[in-house]
């Protein structure tokens, strides 16, 4: 009998052997794989970390940034990977200890999942490493800013048409009274990618160009001419206008203000002397003669809508010289006024611009 219970206490004692060591050979296991994942994980925040760094020397090589901005940006992103590694580590400490103390029932299977921060920037979200699931830490790029912006286009002052070796006493057309107006959007790109000293600026606008005769005349339309002729009776009022739609285009050269955070580079105009060359084309979409006039005592208002002969196709040259938003603006036709014309005439406008 006493035989029986010491090799019966012997083959207990046995299995208990053998079941505690395979359960520590689970735990170490287990435990030797999580200090592996340690070792990933500060492999894997150095290496992005030193691509990081790489990135930011290359933009300072391409005159990007200076030489302070980018050993801020290189000691941020020393920190931000350093807190990883930290975190990290923290987590599977925190897991090997909860192991070493409960047992493997506690963490539940080897498809249990933990969310840490690694610079593996090949793995993307929901990516098993080492048995735990990667919420990644992307690298976040500069970006700059949009190379594309617009504006509202509006423009008026002094309008004229003049004659080749026409003096100014000899004008068809008052100086004060004879008026231009512009409505537009306008966008404008930034040529080169890292500087803003050249813009090249395009848009579409509404123009109306408005002549008023000087004396007691008005417009004629006699076949394919068109010229002033003396009213029958005192006007009070003669005005020609005519309304164009156009598309200009100009090159835009000035300096601008560059404000760098780690987020973004913004270019500003604002406050700045600008100077735009350039043109535009387009198509006339009405023409018009507005008379006022007394005839047997009554007040009569006549709007004549026609042909008059004038340009259908519209095109010439302007430039704008300005500080910030306002500009001077002036802008020739070089198509004429009329077609057909025996003496040709050439509109003319001068005024202030506002890129609002």
């Amino acid at each position: 009998m006493k035989t029986l219970v010491t090799i019966a206490t012997i083959v207990a004692m046995t299995c208990i052997a053998q079941f505690l060591g395979a359960q520590e050979t689970i735990d170490n296991t287990k435990i030797g794989r999580l200090k592996q994942q340690k070792e990933q994980i500060i492999t894997a925040e150095k290496e992005a970390l030193k691509e990081e760094v790489e990135s930011i020397n290359k933009r300072l090589e391409n005159n990007e940034i200076t030489k302070a901005e980018a050993q801020k940006l290189k000691e941020e992103a020393a920190k931000v990977h350093a807190l990883n590694i930290e975190n990290g580590l923290a987590i599977l400490d925190n897991r090997i200890a909860l192991l070493e103390r409960n047992g493997d029932e506690f963490l539940g299977t080897d498809t249990e999942k933990l969310e840490i921060g690694l610079g593996a920037k090949d793995l993307e979200d929901g990516d098993i490493l080492f048995g735990i699931q990667i919420k990644n830490v992307k690298e976040k790029e500069i970006k700059y800013d949009r190379r594309t912006t617009s504006d509202l286009v509006v423009a008026f002052g002094l309008n004229n048409a003049i004659a080749e070796d026409q003096s100014l006493d000899d004008l068809d057309y008052r100086i004060a009274g004879s008026r231009f107006f512009e409505l537009g959007w306008a966008w404008k790109t930034r040529v080169f990618k890292n500087t803003n000293f050249l813009r090249f600026k395009y848009g579409i606008s509404y123009v109306s160009n408005g002549l008023k005769p000087t004396g007691n005349r008005y417009f004629v339309e006699n076949g394919n001419q068109t010229n002033l002729e003396e009213f029958p009776v005192e006007l009070d009022k003669s005005k020609f206008r005519m309304d164009n739609i156009v598309v200009p285009v100009h090159f835009e050269f000035g300096p601008s203000r560059v404000k760098e955070t780690e987020k973004s580079i913004r270019y500003y105009t604002a406050r700045k002397f600008r100077i735009g060359i350039g043109g535009y084309v387009g198509a006339n979409i009405s023409t018009r003669q507005k008379l006022k006039f007394k005839e047997n005592g009554d007040k009569v208002k006549d709007k004549i809508k026609r042909d008059y002969n004038t340009s259908d196709l519209i095109y010439g040259v302007s430039s704008y010289l300005g500080f910030g938003d306002m500009s001077f603006y002036l802008k020739y036709d070089i198509s004429p006024v009329f077609r057909n014309a025996e003496i040709e005439q050439n509109n003319v406008s001068l005024g202030l611009r506002f890129d609002l």
